[in-house]
């Protein structure tokens, strides 16, 4: 009990944190539903000449945009989450006073992410997807247990999300810089989520391939559970493979990685 509440006062830390950038924080609500709106028009063209791309109607391709710029910053899609101050932790050997910590450290760097992951959620995520919902037709459910079981997908989108990034990030134990692994998240995670376009328009091997990979659970099974056009406990047990994959991965490249730690003068 006493470790679950620390964990959940970092989770709030790292949510107080967020919340104390406003300015930051209302020139991201700008910036996505902007983004949200040249999204849409170019996909109602697209739709007008491939109706029923992907599986979708207009509505669907509506509703998809405004999940995706919701969940934007909220998942870290092009990185900027906790794998940023680790990166550079890392870097400059500051590290070592997390590991001297009584804490595990991926579950304390998986506390503040989902922290900041909550608040960029409603702060940040929450209003475009409003705004789209008010202006647009969106494909939204009626019934409450589609939107308890998004809210699912949600959470371990999180998860997975912060895995991918926590992975990305030990990697500086061996490169001693963030750079390049940084544009790599960018890059990976902006084609492989499916923030351009849906999963499901990719065509033949390539799409089957990257249906299957973990970035998918980031924004196109949350999609397809809010749209109904996938059953829930099929992308919960897709989702959860991957996230318990990818921690157990980064618990294992942490062990090989802490133990070649080397602090600047000792």
């Amino acid at each position: 009990m006493g470790s679950a509440r620390l964990y959940l006062s970092v989770a709030v830390g790292g949510f107080r944190r967020y919340a104390s950038y406003r300015a930051a924080t209302a020139a991201g609500v700008f910036t996505n539903t902007v983004f949200g709106l040249i999204l849409v028009y170019t996909y109602l063209a697209l739709w007008d000449e491939r109706p029923g791309l992907g599986g979708y109607d207009q509505a669907q391709a509506v509703t998809y945009v405004w999940l995706g710029q919701c969940l934007y910053a909220t998942l870290a899609i092009q990185g900027g989450g906790a794998e940023k101050e680790l990166m550079e932790r890392i870097r400059t050997g500051e590290v070592a006073v997390d590991l001297y910590r009584p804490v595990d450290l991926q579950l304390w760097w998986l506390a503040g992410d989902v922290g900041r992951a909550a608040f960029q959620l409603l702060g940040r995520g929450l209003v475009p997807f409003l705004f789209g919902s008010l202006f647009f037709t969106m494909a939204l459910p009626t019934e409450a247990a589609v939107w308890l079981a998004f809210a699912v997908t949600l959470v371990l989108a999180a998860v997975v999300s912060f895995a991918l990034r926590y992975l990305a990030a030990l990697c500086v134990f061996w490169l001693m810089d963030g750079m390049g692994i940084g544009q790599v998240l960018m890059i990976t995670g902006v084609f492989f989520s499916g923030m351009v376009l849906p999963l499901n328009v990719f065509p033949g091997t390539l799409g089957e391939v990257v249906r299957v990979l973990p970035w998918a659970a980031q924004i196109q099974v949350p999609a397809d559970v809010l749209m109904g056009e996938t059953d829930p406990p099929a992308a919960f047990a897709f989702q959860a493979a991957w996230a318990v994959a990818l921690l157990a991965a980064g618990r294992l490249l942490q062990s090989v990685a802490t133990r070649r730690v080397v602090v600047q003068g000792g």
